[in-house]
């Protein structure tokens, strides 16, 4: 790998080197019953895994970045049994729409799609959950604050409520230090960098926010991030997301005055479903104290932790995930 490819990756707050196959694996889409379709949503065609029998209570997953549908493969074939998991490629991603100007990728455009995608497989009764990881758990969020009569719950894994999030982000300490990518992300050519060389840098931002060699990342799922990322104008769209949001980053020891940060109203942006929030602990990416204060913003958080998961804890532990899942729904 050349030394501008180092640079970047470390740059980033990330390692470089790709991870290797091996270890307990991901359950391929073959192997979790996952089915492809195409669906309609305002004029646009969306690319959507299904698992699970159609009128069975509804879980909307939503991926994060780097990722894509497939990625719910491992929780959707313990889930499936039970739920109809629908699991859409969001706009960016796989063969879903990927449009070309960062515009394009507003938050209240992806909750337009999400959206859809419930009127789709459940136009009257609402999911039983949205569950998000992520950029999907902004999604996710965002859903739960403008439509929360669509959802009976709210599942978020490693992702991050806006309000304290752009907080810790405007400190200059040590979020905004792990997250100085984000503005790397946002450089114009981005995506050309992260593609070249077989996707070396978007590979290494999977082990950077994590192991550095997770074992999860088998040579199967491999090649569905492969698959996906390869679609064209894929990397550009998933890039654009960091691009379209209004967040602003702190580089380290200079912190952002708060009249400079975009105005965020606690009470428009309440979550008021049943919200399970599940944490990896050692999450490379986002560090506990971006949940600082998350319960003040939510009428009925529960929180579970993961002392030995990272930002990948539905890869790591689907076992133990599924059944907080399943625990949790029993009881709202």
């Amino acid at each position: 790998m050349s030394a501008d490819y180092a640079n970047f990756g470390h740059e980033c707050g990330v390692f470089t080197r790709g991870a290797g196959p091996g270890g307990a694996g991901e359950r391929t889409l073959r192997e979790a019953a996952m089915r492809r379709s195409m669906i309609d949503i305002s004029g646009e065609t969306f690319e959507v895994l299904e698992a699970g029998e159609r009128g069975a209570p509804l879980l909307l997953m939503l991926h994060g970045f780097p990722e894509h549908a497939g990625a719910w493969a491992a929780m959707a074939a313990r889930l499936a049994p039970e739920f109809h998991c629908v699991a859409p490629n969001q706009r960016g991603y796989g063969r879903s729409p990927r449009p070309a100007e960062a515009e394009a990728y507003r938050t209240g455009l992806l909750v337009k799609d999400a959206l859809g995608v419930l009127a789709h497989f459940s136009p009257e009764a609402p999911a039983r959950a949205v569950i998000g990881h992520d950029w999907g758990a902004s999604v996710a969020y965002a859903l739960a604050m403008a439509a929360p009569e669509r959802m009976q719950a709210l599942v978020i894994g490693n992702g991050v409520h806006p309000i304290p999030f752009q907080r810790e982000l405007a400190k200059g300490g040590a979020q905004s230090e792990a997250s100085q990518y984000i503005d790397r992300l946002r450089m114009p050519k981005s995506q050309d960098r992260l593609a070249e060389n077989d996707f070396a840098l978007l590979k290494g931002m999977i082990a950077g926010f994590g192991e550095a060699e997770p074992a999860w990342m088998t040579e199967d799922a491999w090649q569905g991030y492969r698959e996906a990322w390869s679609q064209p104008g894929s990397v550009r769209g998933m890039v654009n997301w960091y691009r379209a949001t209004p967040i602003k980053v702190a580089k380290p020891g200079a912190p952002i005055p708060a009249e400079a940060l975009p105005r965020l109203d606690a009470e428009k942006m309440r979550v008021t479903p049943p919200h399970l929030l599940l944490w990896g602990l050692k999450d490379g990416a986002l560090l506990p104290g971006c949940r600082d204060g998350l319960d003040a913003l939510c009428d009925d958080l529960t929180v579970r932790e993961f002392a030995d998961c990272d930002h990948w804890l539905f890869h790591q532990r689907p076992d133990d995930l599924a059944a907080e899942i399943r625990s949790f729904l029993s009881q709202v």
